[in-house]
Formats: C-alpha cells, sequence, structure tokens
C-alpha cells in the first residue's frame, strides 16, 4: 500500500475499510467452519481404505472450500448472491431459507460480525500498517479454529501449522514482538501443554488434551511472544474452569463429558494481543 496513500486515508475511514473486509471473509470462514472438517473425515476414510487393501467409497460429488456453490443443506437451494450478503441477508431472510423456510444457524450472522467487529478493532489499535494485516489474518485463523472446535473436537494441521509459520514470518520483521521471543514462544508453547498431557495421561491413564491444542498454543507464542504465554495460560485455565463448571451446573454436561479447550485458548489470544501488556501489569500489581 503505497505510503502517500495511507497517509491520505482518515483513521475512521480505515476502520470501516477493514470491518466491511472483516464482514466479508467471515462469510468465508464460516464455509470454512462448515466443509473443513468434512473435508479431513473423507480424507480419512479413503486413507483408511487404502491401509486396508480396499478402495474408498466412491463420493458423490468433490467437495473442496471453493466447490460446489453454498447451499441450503435442507432442500439443496443454492444461495444466490443477494443471499449471501454478510449479516444482512440472514436478517432480511429472517434466519430461513427462501425455498424451504428451514431455519438458518443464527451462527452465521455471529461469526460474520465477530469477524468485523475484531477487524475494526484491530485497524482501531494498531492503525496503519502490517499489523493490522498481521491481526487480522489472526483473528480469522483463531474464529475458525474455535467454531470447527466446538462442532467437531478438532483443531486442523491445516489451520495451527501456517498460523503458527505466519507468526513467525510477520515477526521476522518484529511486527508484535522480536523473532527470539517469537521462536522460544513457539517452542515454549507446545512444550507446555505437550508435559501437561503426559503428566496427566501418566497419573490418571487418561488423555486431558488433543495435540492440537499443543499446536495452538506454539501458535500463540509464535505471534505473541514467550512473554504472553503464562497469560495466555492462566486466561484460558481460568475461562475453561468458569464456563466448564457452569455447564455442569446447568446439568448440559456431565463431569466426564470432553470440552474442547482450544475456544478458551483462543478467547485467552485475542485478550492477549490487544490488552496483554495491560492485563499483566494489572496482575503483577495484585501480587
Amino acid at each position: 500500500m503505497p505510503t502517500a496513500w495511507v497517509a491520505d486515508v482518515d483513521p475512521t475511514v480505515f476502520v470501516v475499510i477493514c470491518g466491511v473486509f472483516g464482514l466479508l471473509v467471515g462469510s468465508f470462514l464460516n464455509v470454512v467452519i462448515h466443509r473443513l472438517p468434512k473435508m479431513m473425515e473423507r480424507d480419512w476414510r479413503a486413507h483408511c481404505a487404502e491401509l486396508s487393501g480396499g478402495k474408498p467409497a466412491p463420493e458423490k460429488e468433490t467437495l473442496s472450500l471453493l466447490s460446489p456453490r453454498s447451499r441450503c443443506p435442507n432442500c439443496g437451494h443454492g444461495i444466490t448472491a443477494i443471499e449471501n450478503v454478510p449479516v444482512l441477508s440472514w436478517m432480511f431472510l429472517r434466519g430461513r431459507c427462501s425455498a424451504c423456510q428451514a431455519p438458518i444457524s443464527p451462527r452465521y450472522p455471529l461469526v460474520e460480525t465477530a469477524s468485523g467487529v475484531l477487524c475494526a478493532l484491530a485497524a482501531c489499535h494498531f492503525a496503519y500498517g502490517w499489523a493490522t494485516a498481521g491481526a487480522m489474518l489472526f483473528i480469522w485463523c483463531l474464529l475458525a479454529l474455535t467454531c470447527i472446535d466446538l462442532d467437531a473436537h478438532l483443531l486442523p494441521d491445516s489451520i495451527t501449522l501456517p498460523m503458527l509459520w505466519a507468526g513467525l514470518l510477520f515477526n521476522l520483521f518484529a511486527t508484535f514482538t522480536d523473532l527470539p521471543s517469537a521462536v522460544i514462544g513457539a517452542v515454549g508453547g507446545y512444550l507446555c501443554l505437550w508435559s501437561v498431557y503426559w503428566a496427566f495421561k501418566l497419573t490418571t491413564g487418561k488423555e486431558g488434551m488433543g495435540y492440537g491444542d499443543f499446536k495452538l498454543l506454539a501458535a500463540l507464542g509464535a505471534w505473541l511472544g514467550w512473554q504472553m504465554l503464562p497469560l495466555t495460560i492462566l486466561l484460558s485455565s481460568l475461562l475453561g474452569a468458569i464456563v466448564g463448571t457452569a455447564l455442569i451446573v446447568t446439568s448440559k454436561r456431565g463431569r466426564s463429558a470432553p470440552i474442547p479447550f482450544g475456544p478458551y485458548l483462543a478467547a485467552a489470544g485475542l485478550l492477549a494481543l490487544f490488552w496483554g501488556k495491560e492485563l499483566t501489569r494489572a496482575y503483577i500489581g495484585l501480587l
């Protein structure tokens, strides 16, 4: 982006542009959230069939993030361009398919809204520069991972690993932290939860979390630096304890039911991105 052009852009206009762009990308994130686990399941079935010496069952159609065209899962009605405007289309349709009147999950506009609001916040917080672009990418990855983990208890490598490398690449130019802090953060983030995993497994014989959690914390360390790891772990554990206790008390989940940890890591990572230094100072002040 030319420096002269950027200097002429009103900060408010820049925030609005980033917010609108976030809404548009949020619409695509809904596709990623819905299709990526299904694509992974197809790949697993194909690999299992190959290992067993058989042939995978033929699929009715090719499934990717770009194909086929978005449609109603109930009646197959193809979503038109006017029906795919972020948030507004869902409100105009009153949350129902225009063809069969089947309900459309409110999560679709919620993801779009969250993406738009958080991207606008990133533009307001970081102003012009690569930091805003990096923060928006960080936000999109965490939104997709959060919803996929809630749905399928998965944190796909196809998101966590590129996210980790992207964090190191941005911090090659000290965008959020210096490169040594980012590298130590990536290694420390992975080893921290890896150690907890094995300590819990050796003690109880059970697995307390998945490997995706290690990779996600490693990615957060790569973006934010090792200095933010204690805050991220503390906040995610606190959020997990509060929500988990609330779910048990309200009888929505049993004590033995698995609760995905990825959404709490993602929420803590977002808090650390925007207010990590302030929260750390406040915590140290309490001590």
